[in-house]
């Protein structure tokens, strides 16, 4: 499963973002938003970490790892109304 969820990670385009929900779903795990997180957080191999959001394009990190996910995505032109992405502009829809 976890597996399958980096795959679904290591394909949204730089730019572009996807919600942990939405991963999931793709992967074939409708429900299993948890996992993608722990399928984040247990990497190691590079992975754009940074392009997947809470739903309605929050950013879940406290501290210092919500900042650096804000500057990753800023670097990489997706734009932000308030605390959130511009989801109608930044999501991928194919993943």
């Amino acid at each position: 499963m976890l597996s399958a969820l980096r795959r679904v990670v290591a394909r949204i385009p730089r730019g572009k973002v996807a919600t942990y929900g939405g991963v999931a779903k793709a992967a074939g795990f409708p429900g299993a938003a948890r996992q993608v997180a722990w399928a984040l957080h247990n990497n190691s191999t590079g992975l754009p970490w940074h392009r997947v959001l809470g739903a309605g394009g929050r950013i879940l990190l406290p501290g210092n790892g919500g900042l650096e996910q804000r500057m990753r995505l800023e670097q990489e032109g997706v734009e932000f109304r308030g605390g959130r992405v511009a989801m109608e502009r930044h999501e991928a829809n194919q993943l």
